[in-house]
Parts: C-alpha cells; structure tokens; sequence
C-alpha cells in the first residue's frame, strides 16, 4: 500500500530529534513522497522551539523543496482536560497542518477516562485541528466508542502512529481498538511515522501491518492515495498545492 504524504515529523528544533528541516525534506523526496508535514513539539513541551519559531514557518520555508511539498505544522499539546491546546488559534491558523497529542510532560496523567473523553470532545471541536496524534497512549484512555465518530464528523484524521508500536508499546492494544472503531464507523484514519531521524521519514510499515491484520479499507487512509489526500487538504486547510 505505502504513503504519499508523512504528516507527523521532528526536527532538531524539537530538543529530542536528530535531523534539519531539510534533511527530513530531502529525506521524503529520496521516497517520493508527495508530501511531508513538519510539526516540532508545541512550547509547553521541555527545550522546545524558542520564539519566533512557528511564525516564521510559513514565510521562511518554501511551499516546495525538491518536488516536495512542505506543509508548515504544529504538534500542539492538549493542555488541559478542558482541551485547550498550548498554542494560540492566531498562530494554529496560520500553519498548514495541526497534530494534536497529549503527553505525559505537559498534561497530568490522571488515569480518568471521562476526562480525556472531554478533553478530545473538545478538541474535535476545533478547527484548526487536522489529526488526533497517537491517541493509543495506555495514559489517556478515553471513550472510544463515542468520541471517534465525532473526530469523523469534524474531520479530524485518527492517526496510526508508527512511533507507537516502538517507545509506546504499552499502548498497542489501544491502538488495535482504536483503528477497529475507526473501521466500524468509517472514520478516517492517517498513516504517519513520527519521525525523529531522517531515516524514519515515511516509515510506517508497523501501522500499516496492524491495519491489514484488522482488514481495514484502504479508502479510508487518507494519505494512502493522492487523490484523497488533495481533497482533504482541499476541504480542511488553505494550502495551496
């Protein structure tokens, strides 16, 4: 099957990544891949980037890079179980691309599944949100039955993290849930590595092994096929390609 686009990626600006913008740029275009999101961690996150960072995405780096299309992004943090998220909608509008995750360093684990069932209620209510990041994390166990068809309805993409089935391990079977619910309610999901390396770029062969074994359709991948991929940056963001 493959992917067209890695829309979860770090870079060194990140504190915890290996690789420059460029490196996971050219790094995506040694694959052919359409398309990469760059989204370094939201400021809340330790040694994240400093000021000035994420405003100069979108004038400082080009829309293209060898054939490449470089979506300017976020990994914003779910800040509270209210799910408001460390970043400003002024500068979440003027990105390209939205993850959203929650993580352990910035929002108290709590082990209460109607607060993180609240708190991605929420968070699907945003707009300017394109994909829910690794939400199989064993940490934030929330309501998958009802707070997946709303991620649906707002068009927010369940992602399938390949980062996940490496450092989150306790968190497959979450996962394994979470992408059968998908499956039942025709929820769209995306494939993405969270790469931290250049090398990692592109590399979801884990996620994509999970899907198979659960006979998830394909059509529902959204950055399986080019087509559906444009159409959802179409209809959810104002890059322009």
């Amino acid at each position: 099957m493959g992917i067209i686009a890695d829309t979860h990626c770090h870079t060194i600006v990140s504190g915890h990544a290996y690789s420059s913008l460029l490196e996971m740029v050219l790094s995506a275009a040694k694959q052919n891949l359409w398309a990469i999101a760059i989204t370094d961690h939201g400021r809340s996150t330790p040694n994240s980037p400093g000021p000035w960072y994420f405003e100069n995405l979108s004038t400082g780096v080009p829309n293209i890079v060898e054939k490449v299309r470089v979506l300017k992004g976020i990994e914003a943090n779910v800040w509270d179980y209210d799910g408001n998220l460390d970043a400003s909608n002024m500068l979440l509008s003027s990105l390209d691309w939205v993850v959203s995750s929650m993580h352990p360093e910035t929002l108290q684990v709590v082990d209460d599944i109607d607060a993180c069932t609240n708190a991605w209620l929420n968070v699907a209510k945003n707009p300017y949100v394109n994909v829910i990041g690794h939400s199989g994390d064993h940490r934030y166990k929330y309501d998958y039955e009802k707070v997946i068809p709303e991620f649906g309805k707002n068009g927010k993409l369940v992602e399938i993290n390949n980062g996940s089935f490496k450092v989150r391990k306790r968190s497959i079977e979450n996962c394994i849930k979470i992408a059968i619910v998908c499956r039942d309610y025709k929820v769209p999901v995306i494939l993405n590595s969270d790469a931290h390396f250049s090398t990692q770029v592109g590399d979801v062969g884990l996620a994509e092994k999970l899907l198979k074994e659960i006979n998830f359709p394909e059509e529902l991948i959204v950055n399986s096929n080019l087509e559906r991929f444009k159409k959802y940056l179409s209809e959810y963001t104002s890059f322009l390609f």
